[in-house]
């Protein structure tokens, strides 16, 4: 009979749902929380997708520069030659002189059809947008390695239940021998132990594949091999029902958060397209040195200038006319990615709800399964001995109880995917929702830093680490 220790590790996962923390784990063992802080710290998709949110951050000042002036500077040097014809037809000689001109310009923008301001209010939302996929970004690292921890536990779970019953089997087959020799049983009873043993191996050799499979995604995720795992607890959500899962889905959800800043953006490239239609205006102030301009030799000009520019544009081969109404275009679109985001949020908070509502109630029926299954292998074990039972009947009864521990396993590692995945449809599976140690990345720094510089070629990537 195979012990019934297979206390399993997951057995906490039932435990009352708490925050994710394990409680006198051992000095040498890995949390879940340790390997969440891992793959937020280390994970390069994550650390991809911030540097994406660094580059989106730069559209701002780009966009704010069309309120600064632009200033130049432009020089030329040369060597012109020249003659001249008088009245009686008298030609001068060929004379040469050497010509430079230099001007410095500053054009200041006073009124550009609205650009700026659209463009910056365009820019803004398209940084709020992808702050959004950042989070959705986070989540999505979170929840693997969640998943990849579950599974080494699981699979190492499946190994030690495989392996156990392979050394019972293994001391069925001996003893089913020894009844052999004795006359008590037949040929076929040895050959039926020798082929589950045989079964046995394949699985355990099965699920030993399957373990160092997770290994592998674990590793990829958090950059180190799992350590020894301690079983983690299903999250609390904050949530009742599947419809209030899916209600709350549908407004929280960082996919659902990035679309509608996408949607907002849309519309201001409307009114950016929109602008290239009105009137411009601009202040330039400039100087000017001029050496030889003329024919005179050793002359120089000196001057300045100052000019209101005014341009109002009538009619430019009408691109900008389809510009404006595929913006309007874009801009539909992208409303109608907002209503398919929100139903997609709202149908996997509502999976998830259900898939972890099923779990549990695996979990008690999969339990109830085990505790007949061992007193019914108890009761067949015990018949086999006065021989109204077969080999058969032994094995399969074991068979099955073997089967009923892999299901709890499988269905415990289910609570705790399944909650993490409510969680993360919710939008409440960032590492500052789950309190992990690690020193949260400021969205923010990089673009306070770089919001209002005109000027500096510097890498600011470091802030907000």
């Amino acid at each position: 009979m195979m012990p019934t220790r297979s206390a399993f590790t997951l057995a906490a996962l039932l435990m009352a749902p708490a925050a994710l923390v394990a409680s006198h784990r051992p000095a040498s063992a890995q949390s879940l929380q340790e390997a969440l802080a891992l793959a937020y710290s280390n994970n390069p998709t994550l650390q991809a997708a911030r540097a994406q949110l660094r580059a989106v951050d730069e559209n701002v000042p780009q966009a704010l520069a069309g309120w600064r002036p632009t200033v130049q500077i432009a020089s030329s040097v040369g060597q012109a030659t020249t003659s001249t014809n008088a009245a009686d037809r008298v030609t001068s000689p060929w004379r040469a002189r050497n010509v430079v001109s230099n001007q410095a310009s500053v054009t200041q923008p006073i009124y550009r059809g609205g650009r700026t301001v659209a463009a910056t209010r365009r820019a803004e939302n398209q940084v709020l947008a992808q702050r959004a996929r950042l989070l959705a970004t986070e989540q999505q690292i979170l929840s693997d390695t969640v998943n990849a921890y579950v599974a080494v536990i699981r699979d190492q779970e499946e190994v030690r239940l495989n392996i156990n019953n392979e050394q019972v089997l293994t001391r069925q087959l001996q003893a089913t021998n020894e009844r052999f020799r004795v006359g008590e049983i037949t040929r076929t009873d040895v050959a039926q132990a020798e082929s589950r043993l045989a079964g046995t191996r394949a699985s355990r050799a099965d699920a030993e594949g399957r373990l160092q499979q997770s290994r592998a995604t674990f590793t990829r995720l958090v950059g180190q091999a799992p350590q020894r795992l301690v079983a983690p607890q299903p999250l609390r959500v904050p949530v009742a029902t599947a419809a209030e899962a899916g209600t709350l889905a549908g407004q929280n959800n960082p996919n659902v958060v990035a679309a509608l800043f996408d949607e907002a953006a849309a519309r201001d490239l409307v009114d950016v397209n929109f602008a290239s239609l009105l009137p411009q205006v601009s202040v330039t102030g400039s100087t000017f040195r001029n050496d030889n301009s003329t024919t005179s030799l050793d002359t120089r000009v000196n001057g300045t200038q100052v000019t209101a520019n005014l341009t109002v544009p009538l009619y430019q081969g009408g691109a900008e006319y389809a510009q404006v109404r595929q913006a309007r275009q874009t801009a539909q679109q992208a409303r109608q990615q907002v209503n398919d985001q929100r139903r997609a949020a709202t149908q996997q908070a509502t999976l998830a709800w259900e898939t972890l509502t099923a779990a549990r109630a695996q979990v008690e029926s999969v339990r109830a399964q085990i505790r007949a299954a061992e007193i019914a292998l108890d009761g067949v074990q015990r018949e086999a001995i006065v021989g109204s039972r077969t080999t058969l009947d032994v094995l399969n009864a074991e068979q099955e109880l073997l089967n009923a521990r892999v299901s709890l396993v499988r269905a415990l590692a289910n609570v705790i995917t399944a909650s993490h995945s409510l969680a993360s449809s919710l939008g409440r599976l960032t590492a500052r929702d789950l309190n992990l140690p690690v020193q949260i990345y400021d969205m923010e720094a990089y673009y306070n830093e770089v919001r209002n510089r005109w000027v500096g070629f510097g890498d600011y990537a470091d802030r907000g680490r």
